[in-house]
């Protein structure tokens, strides 16, 4: 009986979306580990993707826009071509959270 009280109690939190992902903290985490190759507001930097010898995409786009937020953890989390794993962030969820709020 406990286990199903339980079980309801989670999918109940689920649903309401209490551990709904955080973009404010998915901001803070951006702006300490992300921000420097992909700018405050999704936009590259220009000067190091000319010097990494990359194309980045301004996440902003359509392209990275339409990617759902398990794509973007992994990139964060595995890398992505030249960009290695973030290892400082943390808190993944909330980071494609915040990036999701960049359209």
């Amino acid at each position: 009986m406990k286990i199903m009280m339980t079980f309801f109690a989670a999918a109940a939190l689920t649903a309401t979306g209490a551990f709904a992902a955080d973009a404010k903290a998915g901001k803070e985490a951006y702006d300490k580990s992300c921000k420097t190759c992909h700018g405050a507001d999704g936009a590259p930097n220009a000067s190091i993707a000319k010097m990494m010898k990359v194309e980045m995409l301004d996440l902003k786009s359509a392209e990275v826009q339409k990617m759902s937020a398990d794509d973007i953890k992994k990139i964060v989390t595995d890398g992505k071509g030249k960009m290695k794993p973030v290892k400082t962030v943390t808190n993944v969820d909330d980071v494609a959270a915040f990036v999701k709020t960049l359209k």
